[in-house]
């Protein structure tokens, strides 16, 4: 246990350490300053805008022209996905002559990867051809993630922004997220994994002998290249079917490394983006503390249930002295496996080390609560960040209330206009997890999803919809999602959980931008303090509480309570 206080305690400075320069150089990108990259990426991007008929030099966009083109561009790129899922038999790189989607399972893989969820209703070596895998998936890996990314800057224009209209360009905030943040750091996490082992090729899959002499089908494929975008863009969608938990994909103790701090780099980063873009670092670090404090607390309250073991091999012969073993890699234990559950699910990733179904209820409850609550603990790559925002309005607004002044945040008063939007967007995760659970739980094609009955069968539900709400993609292992019922209303709840955000959330920017910034009194309640951080978290969890409590209460908890009886389902 001692060991893996350690590594988590080491896992923690490393993401910082990397985190704080990298917000910097973000930062720089997205305030058009020169990099170390400008002289080789500048005339890329110069060509690519010019290209595309899109003036750099002049190129501000008000919020609303800003969402517009947001969402043609992902409708542009679903529709191309679309076509390619089904039409892979007829495309080349093929070898294995993979046959195309049902239309369900293409509308909802399409819908997935647009979304930045990744949610994988099929094992992707025994589906998907090499062309899909590439040309398909691992570009809208890239360009998914870009949207995000790219958004979360415009955000934060908006927020320190003084009587503005514009908050800049998308396309030109789009090419700038693919070629100066993604592209150079997919390819030093592609190389290093091809270093440990991850196998990065367009060869047939390989036929073995096992050491029983059975016959063995392996898959090849261009894994590493993939694998390193599905983390550091928190997409999660697995070359392989078991994830990160196939060696091919995670071989050795140190390309977990590489692959969990991959997770939440750039979510973590965009913190100090934020502190250096509003040359206030300690907005930034206050907001870092709060994800960071978040963090170790849902990671504390996913480990200590795991280390314990299963309560129902308790009477039986079984040695759980390195605690619940049920879905694990012994190559990463508890400690490894519990703190990728714990990133994964902070970060809209859903890439897996371990089987979240074979978890303990209390156990699971953590992470499952951490999608509900919009994954703004880092979350995804710059859309954690504008959630957590939202969160910020919110309890900038509460203050306020407290101490009888009119809100503000950053120089810039909070009224109603953006406390409304701000709840329309706090609406949308109870709509996909409750609503939608209630509607599966409900209708007989949807339950006969359902691997086991009981309060786990619940939890199962809540993961699913919460997974997909919340843009995470993960999966109990147990749910069978390729129905044509999980595929269209998951496909639904992921279009909710993706842009019913970043609506409101550019328009919350748009509408700030345009503001007076009013000079800070003694009576303004200060955002970067212990105090406001302490408010901040208590807000986010009494929410989450309010929200989830009820219906977590039917399904991890009473789940635990009953297997503390000897019950099981």
């Amino acid at each position: 246990m001692s060991s893996d206080i350690i590594q988590f305690a080491l896992y923690g400075a490393l993401l910082t350490a990397l985190a704080w320069p990298l917000g910097i150089y973000m930062a720089k990108v997205f305030s058009d300053e020169r990099t170390f990259l400008t002289p080789v990426l500048q005339p890329v991007e110069r060509l690519l805008l010019g290209v595309a008929g899109v003036d750099r030099n002049n190129a501000g966009q008000h919020w609303t022209r800003y969402a517009l083109a947001a969402l043609a561009f992902n409708l542009a790129g679903w529709v191309l996905l679309y076509a390619i899922l089904r039409l892979q038999h007829l495309l080349p790189w093929n070898p294995e002559g993979m046959p195309p989607l049902s239309p369900d399972l293409a509308f909802n893989t399409a819908v997935s990867f647009v979304t930045n969820t990744n949610w994988q209703a099929y094992g992707g070596e025994t589906t998907m051809s090499y062309f899909s895998q590439m040309v398909g998936l691992a570009v809208q890996n890239f360009v998914s993630a870009a949207t995000g990314i790219a958004i979360g800057a415009a955000v934060i224009r908006g927020f320190f922004g003084r009587e503005t209209r514009s908050l800049g360009n998308f396309w030109v905030d789009l090419t700038r997220s693919v070629l100066y943040v993604l592209l150079p750091l997919s390819i030093l996490v592609g190389l290093a994994l091809v270093w440990q082992g991850v196998p990065q090729n367009l060869t047939a899959h390989v036929d073995a002998t096992t050491v029983e002499g059975a016959r063995q089908t392996i898959a090849q494929g261009p894994a590493a290249s993939q694998i390193a975008i599905k983390q550091l863009g928190t997409n999660g969608g697995g070359f392989f079917n078991a994830n990160s938990a196939v060696p091919y994909e995670n071989p050795t103790p140190l390309s977990n490394l590489i692959e969990m701090v991959s997770i939440l780099l750039i979510p973590a980063a965009f913190c100090f983006m934020f502190g250096r873009m509003g040359r206030d670092m300690r907005q930034g670090v206050a907001i870092f503390a709060t994800m960071l404090i978040l963090f170790i607390g849902g990671l504390a309250l996913t480990y200590a249930p795991e280390i314990q073991g299963n309560a129902l091999f308790a009477e039986m012969p079984v040695d759980q002295s390195a605690g619940n073993m049920e879905g694990k890699e012994v190559r990463f234990g508890t400690g490894n496996s519990a703190l990728w559950a714990a990133a994964t699910t902070a970060a809209s990733n859903g890439s897996v080390n371990s089987m979240h179904d074979s978890y303990t209820p209390l156990g699971m409850l953590a992470p499952m609560l951490q999608m509900q609550l919009g994954e703004i603990v880092f979350g995804g790559v710059g859309s954690g960040f504008y959630g957590m925002l939202l969160f910020v309005v919110l309890t900038v607004f509460l203050a306020g209330l407290m101490v009888g002044r009119t809100p503000e945040y950053l120089g810039k008063k909070i009224e109603a206009k953006e406390v409304k939007l701000s709840i329309i967007a706090f609406l949308v995760m109870p709509l996909g997890v409750l609503v939608f659970g209630a509607m599966a739980a409900m209708i007989p094609t949807a339950l006969a999803s359902l691997q086991d009955s009981g309060p786990h069968g619940l939890s199962e539900i809540l993961y699913a919809y919460s997974s997909a709400t919340g843009n995470n993609g993960s999966a109990f292992a147990g749910f069978n999602a390729n129905v044509p019922y999980h595929n269209v209303m998951q496909g639904i709840a992921m279009l909710l959980g993706r842009y019913a955000f970043i609506v409101p959330m550019l328009a919350v920017a748009g509408s700030l931008a345009a503001k007076k910034t009013v000079p800070a009194s003694s009576g303004t309640f200060p955002t970067h303090t212990p105090l406001f951080v302490t408010l901040l978290i208590a807000v986010i969890l009494i929410i989450g509480g309010l929200t989830f409590f009820p219906a977590l209460a039917l399904g991890p908890i009473a789940e635990h309570f009953a297997m503390l009886s000897g019950q099981t389902f």
